[in-house]
């Protein structure tokens, strides 16, 4: 019984954080592009739909329905295809299943705003075009939102609260690990840009993790990828931040230790302390960056999460 509640709680704190993500994405980067210098050209920045599909790890699955990423394909297989397994309307559609095998756990409040959100942002095929495209994502993430919100209102501090916690820190770090993997490859590959074209693309690189006024509070310079990638990674206060979710992980891993101390439990909490020790203790991002040092690069972090996922499943949901 244990572990059907706590899976179902789990997956729904993934799935609800996955949306709004996606959500975010999609909107910051439609205004990236309507916003971007005119002195650097659009054009420039016109192709970069194709990134989020990366973002969002659905790269093989969009190549077998489309020919081309543009603002009309990307958006549509991110949102309401009914193809891809990590949609907004799939993220809301699973999140609404895992809430009906829990109908007699959760409250009234919290069954009716999933079943509202997934009714209103999912159900139907032709919900927006591209000049909506803004209230759609807004939408999502309110509705996103208001999910978490009365869930950390309503539910009990037992078992079911610890895993969608869980699934909310593990699913919101491996969001930001794959954001700058993106862009770490773009900044590889990119010719030389202008100083405004770079200061707009670190921009919507923070407004793509909510963290444009979080960062400015602590950087009073103009942001670059490494003073980014610092506070994406590294800063402990800030909620999206690597280190933030591994920590608030490896702790809600041993609290549910604490209360089951079974053996299967184990690896699972070696492996979030691991990371969130790792992150703890790097003393410069350009260490995860580079890569192939003493701490591990953001491939290999964004492959241990991975694994922790897969640990998590085999320690507490296939008893």
């Amino acid at each position: 019984m244990l572990s059907r509640i706590a899976e179902s709680l789990y997956w729904f704190g993934r799935y609800v954080e996955r949306a709004e993500h996606t959500a975010r994405l999609l909107d910051v980067n439609y205004h990236a592009i309507v916003e971007a210098p005119l002195t650097t050209g659009r054009s420039i920045v016109a192709e970069q739909w194709a990134p989020l599909l990366a973002s969002t790890g659905s790269e093989d699955g969009f190549r077998m329905h489309f020919d081309r990423a543009d603002s009309n394909s990307v958006p549509h297989w991110l949102t309401l295809h009914p193809d891809n397994p990590v949609s907004i309307r799939a993220s809301l559609s699973f999140a609404r299943e895992n809430a009906r095998a829990l109908r007699d756990r959760i409250s009234t409040e919290m069954w009716e705003a999933v079943n509202r959100a997934y009714l209103d942002l999912a159900q139907s095929p032709n919900l927006w075009d591209e000049a909506d495209l803004h209230d759609y994502c807004v939408a999502v993430r309110e509705a996103s939102h208001l999910l978490l919100g009365i869930a950390h209102a309503t539910l009990l501090r037992d078992d079911g609260w610890s895993f969608l916690r869980a699934g909310h820190y593990l699913e919101r770090g491996g969001s930001t690990v794959r954001l700058l993997q993106v862009r770490q490859r773009g900044a590889r590959s990119d010719e030389p840009v202008s100083a405004g074209l770079a200061l707009h693309r670190a921009m919507s690189l923070l407004r793509s993790a909510s963290a444009y006024e979080a960062f400015r509070k602590r950087h009073h310079g103009s942001p670059d990828l490494a003073s980014i990638s610092a506070f994406l990674l590294l800063d402990p206060t800030f909620p999206r931040s690597l280190l933030y979710c591994c920590e608030h992980l490896d702790e809600v891993l041993h609290e549910i230790g604490l209360r089951h101390p079974a053996e299967s439990s184990r690896e699972a909490q070696r492996l979030s302390g691991w990371l969130a020790a790792q992150l703890r203790y790097c003393g410069d991002v350009a260490e995860i960056l580079d890569g192939g040092g003493a701490f591990p690069g953001l491939d290999e972090l964004g492959t241990r999460l991975a694994g922790l996922s897969d640990e998590i499943g085999r320690s507490y949901f296939l008893q």
